[in-house]
């Protein structure tokens, strides 16, 4: 029997004012703009997707030959499944109609033996499965089986879903450890948490065991890839590098790595499926590897943003501190896996760090690759740019200082929709006889132990006020994340004060809850200036600013141009300002700072003398709305 909860127990009905603004304009704007671009609907200076018509190609519908890139199905299964969500709270029957449209558009191509992937039954199915590492058919399949989960959760109609099960038999067929078999796995993860989502669906036993065979075989020696490279005559395109095999986390097997390493977005998606396999076994060594390769991420590899991957060699991380502003590759899709591994942890284990990262992606270095009106799309999220350097410097080429259209490989644009509109599932947990709050969005939270209403101002106010609406008899406790970031805060159960310290990053308030109880949390938001390890070269002798979730930018538009010529004051004296009616409604920073002038130097280069100085007033946009009101400079870190 298949299970139709995709809360796993908990829920929550989401009315945030903050978050509204960003799921309406995901079913206003996101979704729709996002069907035209799939079906090259977009104005003719707009990179084509070629991906619906691929599909109708490989259906027999339409003549012609495979464009864009060999990942280009995963598209519109993104676009699925983010619909998918969106028809959970947002029911709309000329949208579900339109995604069954498409559903039939990608049924009608499935193979009889189940295969399903348009570029080899375009380009020859004699060579499917012969290019595991580079020609992305596991990663498809993946994101179909997401897809399909989803759409049949939020609707209750199988189509989608019975086509990638026939996929999935299909695969277990071709791959494996048994003889016959090729004991391959995915150049690209997202297979292995795909299967964990359908081994949760339906408690079918092979789609765990596949998973599990997945992320066991990698990096096993005699290395699949380059056993696959020789039959095929082909060279590791990453060979000559630093990456080689650790662009694909195969370098050696998952248990014996101590490093994240490779492309940025792989990893993470690895590890996800790595904490959901050691989450159902009960695998302690596999969980011990997921722990270091979050402290190796969070420790030594991260941006303030929640940003990952410092090289666009590779969309890679490089060696530890190494986290340059103005290069810097900080893929969206980087971001959002940081948030699928940070989820699938707290599922691990209930440790607040895990919470306090996914906070730290979700409110900067994820909605950022979204212009507010959700119809352009940041790849790169960088931490410092000038727009001339984006033209000029090649090695700045994948930097842009403003957001595009949409993208040959377009893989970020979905991905934020699925993520947005699925930002309920990521909020709170029942365990046993506890509700973990990990995130404070407003709105009603369902559970077995009690139902809550939550209001809040975040991230711009800590105030959070929860009420009991319905309790069950027994005793309950309720656990209430306490930021990192938060040094202070007060905490009334029914007015009256409670003193409790966290652990582990929670308070655990325990007793007997009834209707109408009232618990209010405090959370002190001030300026707080944040100082980078002094092992991270780029950013030394600079600071930059947060209040409470949010990290702050400086833009030109605010500030005028040469930013690298400001200077924090010796003391921040910094002021707030709620600015409703600017960028979608943003809290605002004004502090006192030093701008070098560049007007009494003259013509010279060099010079035995320091620029003079002038104090101006600094003023701060949270670093998620950059971009947003024309191209200009913009940077996070600056000199103090």
């Amino acid at each position: 029997m298949l299970s139709n909860n995709s809360y796993e127990g908990t829920g929550l009905s989401m009315d945030d004012a903050f978050w509204n603004r960003f799921r309406d304009c995901i079913v206003q704007e996101g979704i729709p703009y996002q069907w035209k671009a799939l079906n090259d609907a977009l104005p003719e200076d707009t990179e084509p997707s070629h991906c619906l018509r691929n599909f109708r190609i490989a259906a027999g519908k339409e003549e012609g030959t495979h464009q864009g890139f060999v990942f280009q199905d995963s598209d519109v299964y993104k676009w699925l499944e983010g619909t998918a969500f969106s028809l959970r709270w947002h029911p709309d029957p000329e949208l579900e109609a339109l995604a069954d449209s498409a559903i039939t558009i990608v049924t009608d191509a499935q193979q009889p033996d189940g295969y399903l992937n348009t570029y080899y039954t375009i380009h020859g199915l004699d060579k499917r499965w012969t290019n595991l590492q580079d020609h992305h058919e596991l990663y498809c399949a993946g994101h179909l089986i997401e897809a399909a989960v989803a759409y049949y959760q939020a609707t209750g109609k199988r189509t989608l879903l019975d086509t990638a099960i026939r996929f999935v038999d299909h695969i277990d067929s071709v791959l494996g450890p048994e003889p016959g078999k090729l004991h391959g796995y995915p150049g690209h993860p997202v297979i292995e948490m795909a299967l964990m989502r359908l081994y949760a669906l339906t408690g079918e036993e092979k789609y765990l065991r596949l998973a599990k065979y997945f992320i066991d075989q990698r990096g096993q020696a005699p290395l699949y890839f380059e056993e696959e490279a020789g039959r095929g005559g082909w060279t590791n395109f990453w060979h000559e590098g630093p990456l080689r095999w650790k662009y694909y986390q195969a370098e050696k097997p998952v248990r014996d790595q101590t490093e994240a390493q490779g492309h940025a977005v792989r990893a993470v998606y690895l590890y996800s499926g790595m904490a959901d396999v050691s989450r159902e076994t009960g695998d302690q060594e596999l969980a011990e590897s997921c722990r270091r390769m979050w402290n190796s991420i969070t420790q030594r590899r991260l941006y303030i943003t929640g940003a990952i991957g410092s090289s666009e060699y590779g969309e890679a991380f490089t060696f530890d501190y190494d986290l340059p502003n103005d290069t810097v590759y900080g893929e969206t899709c980087a971001a959002i896996g940081l948030v699928f591994f940070a989820r699938r942890m707290l599922k691990l284990e209930k440790l607040g760090k895990y919470a306090d990262v996914m906070e730290q992606a979700l409110y900067n270095g994820v909605i950022s690759g979204m212009q507010l009106d959700g119809k352009r799309f940041f790849y790169v999220n960088p931490l410092e740019v000038v727009p001339e350097a984006c033209r000029e410097d090649y090695h700045k080429r994948h930097v842009k200082p403003e957001r595009q259209k949409w993208f040959g490989c377009a893989c970020c644009p979905p991905n934020i929709i699925r993520l947005l509109a699925s930002l309920e599932d990521y909020v709170c947990d029942t365990e046993k006889d506890t509700l973990y709050l990990h995130l404070y969005i407003g709105g009603v939270i369902h559970s077995d132990l009690m139902t809550l209403r939550a209001e809040t101002g975040y991230p711009w106010s800590g105030n959070v006020c929860l009420t009991v609406e319905e309790a069950s008899t027994k005793e309950a406790v309720l656990a209430l994340r306490i930021p990192a970031w938060c040094h202070t805060w007060t905490l009334q159960v029914n007015e009256e004060a409670i003193d409790i310290r966290p652990s582990d990053g929670y308070i655990y308030l325990k007793r007997s809850w009834c209707q109408g109880d009232r618990i209010s949390l405090n959370l002190d938001m001030p300026v707080r200036m944040i100082y980078a390890n002094p092992a991270v070269r780029e950013d030394a002798g600079k600071a930059a600013l947060m209040r409470g979730p949010i990290v702050y930018c400086l833009e030109e538009a605010d500030n005028g141009p040469d930013l690298h010529t400001l200077r924090h004051a010796p003391k921040l004296n910094a002021e707030t300002k709620s600015e409703p009616e600017k960028l979608g409604g943003i809290v605002s920073l004004d502090t006192d700072g030093l701008r070098e002038s560049r007007n009494e130097w003259g013509t010279e280069l060099y010079a035995e003398r320091k620029p003079e100085t002038e104090a101006v007033r600094l003023r701060w946009i949270p670093y998620y709305a950059w971009a947003n009101r024309g191209i200009g400079e913009m940077t996070v870190w600056v000199r103090y």
